[in-house]
């Protein structure tokens, strides 16, 4: 990736970071609990995992380092610093996402005693491994397991076993691709390569098949303005072993950025509503930020990513 296109994924994180962080409010639980509201849990999750990825790659100022720490600081305390996600997996024991949630937090350096005593104890039963789950999410799990430090002994994910599992595993016709197996086929890469931080996670002729067939696939949403699919595709570039980043498709996502950092889902008007700009365009939103922090440290081979970040308030892990 060229200066210039990293300096475009900056200025997208930037501004993105900032929407997210200026309206962070509008994402507090409803009645300070994770039950029936999953749509709220889950995007404390995903602000969650945005944040740890800009303190995890390093390429952050002092401004958006404390702004990615806000959020994190703001994400934790509505879940109760770790104990609604330990309440749930203690009654649900088959509700991966906790897991999952739980990793990016970790990541940054939050933990919960409780669940790290759970956490191993689940994986061992091997339950998390066995539910019906499209195949992608076994790969999530596997990688929350190597995220908090608990992907050996009993119960360890099968990397191999499970990225074969997947549609992108199978390297099928690309023609065949439809709008959700794109996001299972953009998890899988993510899973594997835990964000960006090892591409050597993906097998050799999953990349090569990604390569290849990449570009006809954004060029595709890309015409019907699926903005969300567009910047997790542009994601998948970037985990690539050898980074993958066409320019128009970058300078094309910093225009359709609203001034104040919002990202919008697709092509359809923006409400003028506070509160519902916020739900219908928090998650793109988030994708863009995640996007453009893992392409800019990939363009700049910071020497910081995968390493712990420091001043993480929590436990450490046993």
């Amino acid at each position: 990736m060229s200066t210039a296109l990293a300096g475009v994924a900056h200025d997208i994180r930037s501004r993105a970071l900032g929407w997210l962080h200026t309206h962070r409010q509008l994402g507090a639980l409803d009645g300070g609990d994770i039950t029936g509201n999953t749509d709220g849990y889950k995007a404390l999750a995903e602000t969650g995992l945005a944040a740890s990825l800009v303190l995890r790659d390093g390429t952050a100022g002092s401004r958006e380092s404390a702004l990615a720490r806000e959020l994190l600081d703001f994400s934790w305390a509505q879940l109760k610093e770790g104990a609604l996600l330990y309440e749930r997996l203690l009654r649900h024991p088959l509700a991966t996402d906790t897991i999952e949630g739980y990793a990016h937090f970790a990541r940054a350096g939050y933990r919960h005693p409780g669940l790290d005593r759970l956490i191993p104890h689940h994986a061992a039963l091997g339950a998390a491994q066995v539910v019906e789950h499209v195949p992608n999410r076994r790969l999530a799990v596997a990688n929350a397991l190597r995220i908090t430090g608990h992907d050996h002994g009993a119960g360890a994910p099968d990397w191999a076993t499970s990225a074969r599992a997947t549609w992108l595993g199978g390297t099928p016709a690309p023609w065949c691709i439809d709008w959700m197996t794109g996001y299972h086929v953009t998890h899988t890469v993510f899973h594997l390569t835990d964000w960006g931080r090892q591409p050597g996670g993906l097998p050799g002729d999953m990349a090569a098949y990604l390569i290849r067939w990449l570009p006809v696939w954004t060029d595709i949403w890309t015409e019907t303005c699926q903005w969300d699919l567009v910047g997790e595709l542009l994601l998948v570039g970037s985990c690539l072993p050898a980074p993958y980043a066409e320019p128009d498709d970058w300078r094309r996502l910093a225009e359709l950025q609203h001034a104040d950092g919002l990202m919008p889902r697709d092509d359809q008007p923006v409400d003028d509503d506070t509160v519902t700009r916020f739900h219908d365009h928090q998650h793109t939103t988030i994708v863009a930020a995640i996007a453009a922090t893992v392409a800019l440290a990939r363009a700049l081979d910071a020497p910081a990513i995968g390493t712990p970040a420091a001043g993480a308030p929590g436990t450490p892990a046993p």
